[in-house]
């Protein structure tokens, strides 16, 4: 479901980072990442954004508090403890909805551009704390350091954009048909957006959502994943110092930490118009029917199952370094992860071959490590379904060319994976949430974009080529069915300009860029008389 933009691969020196890389399939000389220690300088960062041994894990109306179940974050590289938190009860669930229902009423008559000047602070907090907060995702997530700082920089860059949007909220002059009449739109605050995020973008769809919610007018309510606590605390105590630097209330923002109970409190609560959810279609469509059964909307960002087309006239060099960072990057725990390569038949052995001798060239370890490409995939459960998948593809004719193991280690690591099968094959069908990467053959543009578009998903989707007429084809009606078309990059690292999101079983949500913010808000068309008589439309005579 997610997007990163790094700057470390916006440079041909970062492609070239995954192609010069030591051989590492055979299990990682793994550096043994200790029980954190306050005392300890390696995780001293811990305490500079707000972390201790136990945790409080929800703000709610300016105080942290939490008087649910106790849990523990793990590090996926080495299943060790990082700290307790304690989770929301449904009773600090409730007192944090009185108190921002309240604070709704305050925030939204606060001005645009005022409340522009606030979001502009959180990025400044942000940056303030960019390398602690990064090396916090890396631990807690498991993603490599670089995605880590690049996940929070993402926030910042969210802020940016919103700071700019406060002054462009516009609404638009109608010409009206009757005299002495004026038609325009209005947009107002929603007034509360419920934000419920996923593990492996643990804080950049939160900033997605909440920099442009807050500049909107609206408070927000966030229910970060379970598995990420310690991200949900870091990131709301950021958030919190900022609104009460400048004497808000510290309910415009209220943050969960806790597990379904929650989640399922924010879809069916009535105060909340609005709710973000970013997880798997099956997950997607619950809160959905919730969500739609007390009339709320529901912006969706689920599943993906992303393909990238390589054209018999493609640069073969470029594609096989954006394959490898759109399969590998994240573990392959990206919404984004390119998990399907449909190579033409003139150039499969040439860039399969390319593509294999990389693949063995890549650095499995500590995330935190210098160097690292692959980390480890997030929960144990994790590594078992990847397993577990190994075994189905198998029995439906995948063969694996390279890869199809776990790692035998303290830490949750798998070899990354590359399959040879069918397009016809049910496992196809399915995201695999794990670097496997699944290889087929295509004859012609149009077998291509036929198998492109034959999955239930349909968010982002790339094809490598330097013919225009192919270019334009595939951007087009009768091209990639997916909300994200690329040409000649990976189908990952989205810029957050743009409006982020896809088809299909994908949800239709769109975040971050562009119009997106046009979802939270709502829009009033309003019609003045300022004149004495009364015509109206149509031409309707009424006695």
């Amino acid at each position: 479901m997610l997007r990163l933009s790094l700057c470390f691969l916006q440079s041909n020196s970062a492609f070239r980072l995954f192609s010069n890389l030591h051989h590492s399939l055979s299990p990682p000389n793994l550096s043994p990442v200790r029980k954190m220690s306050f005392a300890n300088k390696e995780y001293e960062f811990l305490k500079e954004i707000g972390l201790g041994p136990r945790n409080t894990g929800c703000y709610v109306n300016g105080v942290w508090k939490g008087s649910g179940p106790v849990i523990t974050s793990v590090n996926p590289a080495n299943n060790q403890a990082i700290a307790e938190v304690s989770e929301a009860s449904t009773q600090d669930y409730e007192e944090g909805m009185q108190a921002c229902f309240e604070a709704a009423k305050t925030w939204m008559q606060i001005p645009a551009p005022k409340r522009g000047e606030i979001v502009r602070q959180i990025g400044d907090a942000l940056r303030a704390k960019l390398q602690q907060l990064g090396r916090l995702v890396s631990l807690e997530m498991g993603k490599i350091l670089a995605e880590g700082i690049g996940e929070v920089q993402e926030i910042i860059d969210m802020c940016d954009f919103a700071v700019g949007l406060s002054r462009q909220l516009n609404g638009s002059i109608i010409p009206s048909e009757r005299p002495n009449h004026m038609m325009l739109e209005m947009w107002n605050p929603l007034g509360i957006v419920g934000v419920i995020t996923a593990f492996n973008f643990p804080c950049a769809v939160l900033g997605w959502n909440a920099c442009l919610a807050l500049v909107c007018g609206d408070c927000v309510v966030w229910k970060g994943a379970p598995t990420t606590p310690l991200i949900t605390i870091a990131m709301t105590k950021i958030v919190a110092g900022v609104l009460e630097k400048n004497n808000l209330p510290g309910a415009i923002f209220t943050s969960y930490c806790g597990g379904a109970e929650i989640g399922q409190a924010i879809a069916k609560d009535t105060r909340i118009p609005l709710v973000s959810f970013t997880g798997s279609s099956k997950v997607g469509l619950m809160v959905q029917k919730t969500v739609n059964e007390r009339f709320g909307k529901c912006l969706l960002e689920l599943s993906g199952n992303n393909a990238i087309i390589v054209m018999d006239d493609a640069d073969i060099q470029l594609a096989a370094r954006s394959v490898l960072f759109a399969a590998v990057g994240t573990a392959g725990q990206r919404c984004t992860t390119c998990r399907r390569l449909l190579l033409h038949e003139s150039i499969y052995e040439k860039v399969l071959d390319q593509l294999l001798e990389v693949y063995k060239q890549v650095k499995i370890g500590d995330p935190l490590q210098s160097g690292t490409l692959l980390g480890p995939l997030h929960t144990r459960a994790a590594r078992e379904k990847f397993e577990k998948g190994i075994k189905i593809i198998k029995s439906q004719g995948g063969k694996i060319l390279t890869g199809g193991s776990v790692i035998e280690s303290e830490g949750n690591f798998v070899q990354p994976t590359v399959i040879e099968i069918s397009p016809n094959a049910d496992v196809v069908k399915e995201e695999l949430f794990a670097p496997v990467l699944y290889v087929m053959k295509f004859q012609t543009l149009k077998e291509a974009i036929e198998i492109n578009n034959s999955v239930p998903q349909g968010l982002s989707s790339s094809i490598f080529t330097r013919k225009p007429d192919v270019i334009f084809k595939w951007i087009g009606p009768q091209g990639s069915d997916c909300g994200i078309v690329n040409v000649n990059i990976p189908t990952n690292g989205a810029e957050i300009g743009g409006a982020f999101g896809g088809e299909k079983g994908t949800g239709g949500g769109r975040e971050a860029g562009s119009d997106s913010w046009k979802q939270y808000m709502r829009r009033s068309t309003c019609t003045i008389n300022y004149g004495n008589e009364l015509p109206l439309a149509q031409g309707i005579n009424f006695g």
